[in-house]
């Protein structure tokens, strides 16, 4: 792979190239783009003046909005208790990032009550680079997605702040924390924790009761949030909605996005009150849901489905649309937008992102269809300048 730097204000015309546009399929067209936006789709096109790119062969996709990923914590901790400096974690994850196809990644940061990885200081020292000096280095368009543990009562104010600087582009409510007396989310906690930390059970089964003791102090703090977001105009986004009584509190909160709903007909029950229903791409390609809920393939087939997203692997945002074609559940063009439009849509920023079309920001892969699509993309771009390239063989 090569990286290459950044050009402001370069004019390109890709030549020749078969575009996926709003409209459908565009064969053999030319798309200019100028100050880091799509200018025109145009078959006659004759350009003067700009820096030509030979597309013959290639299809052009609009880049791919991934508004839940957590995968990089792996870069940063790759066992437990196991930490790199967090500029070449992200870094590292840049590229990986790029290698998938995502042009704009909606970093998904737990602010929980466990030390280490998921913790306050964790989430801010994050924050901290990607919107400050990780602007130099990183190709991929980072905003910050807010996963809020409803446990976390420490520091209430700085997340407040955070919200109010526009620091947080997502805010979704997470309850990880497991409820006495349920042993398959205790055992799953567990280890799940233990997977991310150089805690022991008996130090992580102290820290649940800790927690268990002061969670009910939150409640106000959830909808001051809730309150804060709708003022900030911050997409909001539930988690695991399992039960009737958590989609109407749901619906109540006026969440924009559900996260992985349990059943059809809880996601039925969010999509009637307006949120879009977000799933993993890994579940389809899988070929199911890691933890035995509704799977992307019964939530296609019901048509209660809005958007994907990379969930914990990336590669799988990519090859998911492919993978949905292939088992005849919807058209590639259809399943594309899942990863595009659709996401752009949920989030509030389809008037700059998601679309091939004119006025938007010139995210978009070219990709050789005649390959197999795990290995298909040739090039990057990212508001019109090309961040990686590929060889194909």
């Amino acid at each position: 792979m090569q990286i290459l730097s950044k050009l402001n204000n370069r004019k390109v015309a890709i030549q020749g190239v078969t575009v996926l546009t709003p409209d459908g399929w565009l064969k053999d067209a030319t798309v200019l783009i100028a100050d880091r936006k799509f200018i025109s789709i145009d078959q006659t096109i004759s350009p003067d003046g700009f820096d030509l790119v030979n597309g013959q062969g290639l299809q052009m996709l609009p880049g791919i909005i991934d508004l839940h990923g957590d995968a990089f914590e792996r870069m940063i901790c790759p066992r437990p208790g196991v930490n790199f400096p967090l500029s070449i974690a992200i870094a590292d994850n840049d590229r990986n990032l790029l290698a998938s196809g995502i042009t704009t990644f909606y970093c998904s940061i737990t602010d929980s009550y466990e030390p280490g990885l998921r913790s306050r200081d964790s989430a801010r020292t994050l924050i901290d680079f990607i919107l400050g000096t990780g602007q130099q280095v990183l190709n991929c368009n980072h905003r910050i997605h807010i996963r809020h543990e409803e446990a976390n009562i420490t520091e209430h104010q700085e997340l407040c702040d955070w919200m109010e600087s526009g620091r947080v582009h997502i805010l979704s409510i997470n309850d990880h924390l497991p409820p006495p007396g349920n042993e398959k989310r205790l055992n799953r906690y567990l280890n799940s924790v233990k997977q991310r930390s150089s805690m022991s059970i008996e130090e992580i089964e102290i820290l649940i009761n800790q927690v268990r003791e002061k969670r009910h102090q939150g409640a106000a703090q959830i909808e001051q949030l809730v309150d804060l977001a709708h003022t900030q105009k911050i997409p909001l986004a539930s988690h695991d909605d399992d039960s009737l009584e958590k989609v109407l509190l749901s619906q109540k909160r006026q969440i924009a996005i559900a996260e992985f709903p349990a059943t059809v007909d809880l996601a039925a029950k969010s999509r009637e009150y307006g949120a879009a229903v977000l799933m993993g791409a890994p579940n389809l390609v899988r070929g199911g849901s890691h933890l035995g809920l509704m799977s992307v393939a019964e939530a296609v087939k019901n048509n209660v489905i809005d958007c994907l997203c990379s969930d914990y692997h990336y590669p799988s945002l990519f090859y998911a649309p492919f993978k949905l074609q292939e088992l005849g559940l919807m058209s590639f063009e259809k399943a594309w937008s899942l990863v595009s439009s659709q996401p752009a849509a949920a989030v509030g920023i389809s008037d700059q992102k998601g679309k091939i079309a004119p006025g938007l920001d010139a995210d978009f892969l070219l990709i050789s269809p005649e390959h197999h699509p795990i290995s298909s993309i040739t090039s990057v771009y990212v508001a019109g300048q090309e961040v990686a390239r590929y060889q194909i063989k």
